[in-house]
């Protein structure tokens, strides 16, 4: 099933390298994904384009007017059926692979990429199902979170990876980091690979993979283990 990705954003032309190049490419040419980029300046009603006010109540900082991202979404939704929008913020929750994996079964998503100070609430309330963070620290602007949300799910969708058993052997797939990883030469300045990946042995190979991982994640990640 292939899926529809809406992106709403005051900046469209940071994304065109990122979606002409390697995965998202990829996925598109497949088919697998679209990706429509929205102007939310093209939606606003003032001669100048200008879509952020001050803030009520005062304080530092612009809002983004919630017109222009309202009319954006009701331009979406009169040519397709979106299935969710999605807010990137700091106060979301913490995006994980298992998020990921929900979101890539869904067929449209529409993204919402704020900026300024803030997004009107009432957006918030009226029309956004899902706030995700990508970490507890602030960016200018949403599009970075959405282009690792974009990049995430299109590595999932049919037919995009060379072997589709590559994602499901990454980081957090099972709940662990992943293990380390070795490649030709055999020895690289006087480091050489283990050998049990060399030896042929498959089982002794998937032990030596699952052990060193979950001793990774015990050293770097450990909540990951707490959880599970």
């Amino acid at each position: 099933m292939s899926i529809i990705i809406n992106v709403l954003t005051l900046f469209p032309a940071i994304f065109y390298n990122f979606l002409s190049e390697s995965i998202p490419a990829i996925a598109q040419s497949k088919g697998e994904m679209q990706l429509n980029l929205i102007d939310i300046r093209d939606f606003s009603n003032d001669k100048n384009r200008q879509v952020d006010d001050y803030p009520y109540g005062g304080g530092p900082g612009m809002v983004i007017k919630p017109e222009p991202i309202a009319e954006a979404l009701k331009f979406i939704n009169n040519k397709t059926q979106q299935d969710q929008i999605v807010y990137f913020t700091p106060q979301g929750r913490l995006l994980n692979q298992n998020i990921i994996k929900e979101y890539s079964h869904n067929s449209e998503i529409t993204l919402i990429c704020g900026h300024y100070k803030e997004i009107d609430q009432r957006i918030r309330d009226r029309y956004v199902t899902d706030e995700i963070s990508i970490g507890d620290y602030v960016l200018s602007g949403g599009e970075l979170p959405a282009m690792i949300f974009i990049d995430a799910i299109s590595r999932l969708l049919d037919g995009v990876l060379s072997d589709s058993d590559s994602a499901k052997t990454d980081s957090h797939e099972n709940s662990l980091l992943g293990c380390p990883h070795y490649t030709r030469p055999y020895e690289f300045e006087n480091m050489t690979v283990p050998e049990v990946l060399i030896s042929g042995n498959h089982k002794n190979i998937n032990e030596w993979r699952n052990k060193k991982a979950i001793e990774l994640t015990k050293k770097i990640r450990p909540d990951i283990l707490e959880k599970k």
